[in-house]
C-alpha cells in the first residue's frame, strides 16, 4: 500500500513563479499571488534590463555581413562576455558591457542595431507544501493516473489526459521538448531520468555564479532550477508520474535556462536559446515566458524574434508559448509587441481554471472557466489549457517543487523614489533534507505545457519535422468552447489529450 501525508509548510518570503505575468515588477515587491493581486484589465511590462545584467545587449547585424570581428575587438580591449553568436542567423548576444562600448558597436559597419536586453518579470506564489510518502514505485509510469496527488490534478481530466493514457499514448523517449525557463530539477523523483543533461544548457552566466555560492558542493548541473517554476512546468509536459502525473511518461526532456531566481527571463538569452533548442533536435519548444514591449524602440528585436521564429519552424520544430496574464487583448496592439504570441508559427495558449474548489481534492467548478487574467484575441489566441483558477489555491496547478529552489526578498527603496537595492537571497525553498515538495501556481505559464505535453504525444504517433500538421491537428481535436470557431478566450478550443491522439471521438 501507498500512503502520502501532505503537511503544509508556509515558507516565508517564498517567491515560486507562479506564471509568467507581464505586468509584474523586474524586482516583483509582492510575494503572494491572491484573487485580488491578479491583474484582469490590460496592463504592460515596458522595460530595459536590470542593472544586474551588467549591461546586456542584443547586436544586430545588416543582412549578409557578420560583426564578429568587431565585438571581439570591443571585448578584449574593454571587457565583457559574448554570450552567444549567430551568424546564419544575423546577431550576438553580449554582456557585461557599458553603454558607451554599445555605442562603439553600433558604429560598425557590419551592426544595424545594439539593442539593452528586455527583462521580464514571473509571478511569485505564496507557499510549499512538505510531502511526506513512501516510494511511490515505478507502476504509475504506465499508468499515469495512479500517481499519489493525482486527485488533486483537475488539470489533466480537464484535457482528458486520462484517456489518452488508457488508450495507450504516453508519448516516446525519441521524441524531445525543449524548456526554455529556469532550469529543471532533474533529481526530484518525478523527472528523474527524464531529463538529457548533455543537451541541457544554462545561458545565464549570473545565475551559474548563485548556483555555485548556494549548491556548488552538490555537483549539480547548470540547468538545476534555483526558482521552481521550470520543474512545474516540465513536470506537466513529462512526469515520471510517481507523485504527480504528466501529459507523458515517456518523452524526453531537456532545459535552456533563460530565466532566473529573481523572477525574471532575457529577451536576448531566450532567443539564443530557441536556436539552440533547434539545433540541438528538439521536436517541441515549450516557452512559458514572455511580455510585451514597443515596437519602435526595439526593431531589432522584432526583426531577429521573426528571424529566430522563422528558422525553427523551416527547421521542423513546433513553439508552444504561454499567452500572458495581464488580461490584454493582443489582437490590436498597436505600436507593442507580445512576446511571443505576436511571433510567427506558434501555438498560443490561453488560460482555463475552476471556479470554486472547496477542497484540494474538489469538487472541482466549470474546471473550463476562462481565467480571468488571461491574455485574449480572436486572431492571437490558438488554443485553451488548463492555467489555474484564482479563488482558491485549491485551483492552482501543482507540482514538484525543485530542491534547489532558493526563497528571496527585495529590500525597499532607502529612500521614496530611489532605485531599489539589489534582492536578497534568504535561503533554500524546499530544501531537499526536509524532503519533498509540492508547489502550486495559477497563469498561462501552465496552461502552455499541456498543450506542448500533447504536441510531443503526436509527434511520437505522425512523426519529426511538421509542425504545421501537429498544430492542425491540436486545433482540430480541441473542444470547441465559448463562441463558435475561433474565439477570442479559447481560440479554437480547449486542448483535448484524448481526442488527439484518437482515443475519444
Amino acid at each position: 500500500m501507498r500512503t502520502l501525508v501532505v503537511r503544509t509548510a508556509t515558507i516565508a518570503g517564498a517567491i515560486v513563479a507562479a506564471a509568467c505575468v507581464y505586468d509584474a515588477p523586474v524586482t516583483p515587491t509582492s510575494k503572494t499571488i491572491t484573487a485580488a493581486t491578479v491583474s484582469t484589465s490590460p496592463s504592460l511590462q515596458l522595460t530595459a534590463g536590470t542593472a544586474e545584467l551588467g549591461g546586456r545587449y542584443l547586436v544586430v547585424f545588416k543582412p549578409g555581413r557578420t560583426a564578429g570581428p568587431d565585438i571581439s575587438r570591443e571585448l578584449s580591449a574593454n571587457g565583457g562576455r559574448l554570450e552567444g553568436l549567430q551568424e546564419q542567423l544575423g546577431f550576438a548576444v553580449v554582456s557585461g558591457i557599458t553603454s558607451d562600448a554599445a555605442a562603439r558597436l553600433v558604429k560598425s559597419s557590419a551592426v544595424s542595431a545594439v539593442e539593452a536586453d528586455i527583462e521580464f518579470g514571473i509571478e511569485p506564489a505564496t507557499e510549499a507544501d512538505a510531502l511526506d510518502a513512501v516510494d511511490p514505485g515505478l507502476a504509475s509510469a504506465t499508468a499515469p493516473q495512479t500517481a499519489l496527488l493525482f486527485a488533486r490534478q483537475w488539470n489533466m481530466r480537464a484535457i482528458h489526459a486520462d484517456a489518452a493514457w488508457a488508450g495507450g499514448s504516453l508519448g516516446s523517449s525519441s521524441v524531445s521538448v525543449a524548456i526554455l525557463d529556469t532550469g529543471i530539477d532533474y533529481l526530484w523523483p518525478d523527472l528523474n531520468g527524464r531529463v538529457d543533461l548533455s543537451r541541457s544548457i544554462s545561458l545565464r552566466p549570473d545565475e551559474d555564479a548563485r548556483l555555485q555560492t548556494w549548491f556548488g558542493s552538490l555537483g549539480r548541473h547548470p540547468i538545476t532550477d534555483l526558482n521552481a517554476h521550470g520543474t512545474l512546468v516540465s513536470s506537466i509536459v513529462a512526469s515520471n508520474s510517481g507523485f504527480f502525473a504528466g501529459v507523458t511518461t515517456r518523452t524526453t526532456l531537456f532545459g535552456v535556462k533563460v530565466c532566473i531566481v529573481f523572477n525574471t527571463c532575457s529577451t536576448a538569452a531566450t532567443l539564443f536559446g530557441i536556436v539552440y533548442a533547434v539545433d540541438n533536435g528538439a521536436d517541441v519548444i515549450n516557452m512559458s515566458l514572455g511580455g510585451a514591449f514597443l515596437k519602435s524602440a526595439n526593431p531589432g528585436f522584432v526583426s531577429v524574434i521573426n528571424s529566430v521564429f522563422n528558422y525553427a519552424n523551416r527547421r521542423g520544430v513546433l513553439i508552444v508559448v504561454a499567452a500572458g496574464n495581464s488580461a490584454a487583448d493582443i489582437d490590436h496592439t498597436g505600436d507593442v509587441y507580445f512576446t511571443y504570441c505576436n511571433s510567427p508559427h506558434v501555438v498560443c495558449v490561453s488560460a482555463t481554471g475552476p471556479t470554486a474548489a472547496p477542497t484540494s481534492a474538489g469538487p472541482f467548478t466549470n474546471p473550463d472557466a476562462v481565467a480571468p487574467y488571461t491574455n485574449y484575441g480572436r486572431s492571437a489566441i490558438s488554443l485553451a489549457a488548463p492555467g489555474g483558477g484564482v479563488t482558491t489555491v485549491n485551483a492552482f496547478v501543482s507540482g514538484p517543487c525543485s530542491q534547489t529552489s532558493l526563497a528571496w526578498h527585495q529590500p525597499p527603496a532607502p529612500t521614496p523614489g530611489a532605485p531599489l537595492p539589489p534582492p536578497v537571497i534568504d535561503g533554500p525553498l524546499c530544501p531537499s533534507n526536509l524532503g519533498l515538495f509540492r508547489i502550486s501556481g495559477a497563469g498561462t505559464s501552465f496552461s502552455s505545457p499541456h498543450v506542448a505535453g500533447v504536441a510531443a504525444s503526436l509527434v511520437a504517433t505522425l512523426g519529426h519535422g511538421n509542425p504545421a500538421q501537429i498544430r492542425a491537428r491540436l486545433q482540430q481535436s480541441a473542444d470547441d468552447l465559448g463562441a463558435p470557431g475561433t474565439d477570442p478566450f479559447y481560440g479554437k478550443g480547449r486542448v483535448n489529450a484524448g481526442r488527439a491522439v484518437g482515443a475519444l471521438p
